[in-house]
């Protein structure tokens, strides 16, 4: 629950007050001053909160990766190939 509050919400308040901001406040110099800050405080949330989930993915595809490789070290033929030959049964 919290994660979905700091992944998700936080960020889109952030963008949706500095865009309020902006609106209420017309386009002035005092409402850009605020509300262009706001807004890029809240992307930059979601920017960090984006770049960390692809980086956390590259773990799983490595550690699939492994597994994959002791597989083939212990049977002789990757998870995905047919038959218990090596190279498949070609």
């Amino acid at each position: 629950m919290l994660l979905k509050i700091i992944r998700y919400w936080v960020p889109t308040i952030l963008c949706v007050a500095g865009i309020a901001v902006i609106a209420i406040g017309g386009v002035s110099e005092h409402s850009l001053e605020i509300g262009i800050p706001v807004f890029s405080s809240g992307a930059s949330i979601w920017l960090l909160n984006f770049l960390y989930r692809v980086g956390v993915s590259g773990d799983t595809e490595r550690d699939a990766e492994s597994d994959a490789r002791a597989y083939f070290a212990e049977h002789g033929h990757w998870p995905d190939e047919n038959g218990g030959t090596p190279g498949g049964g070609r």
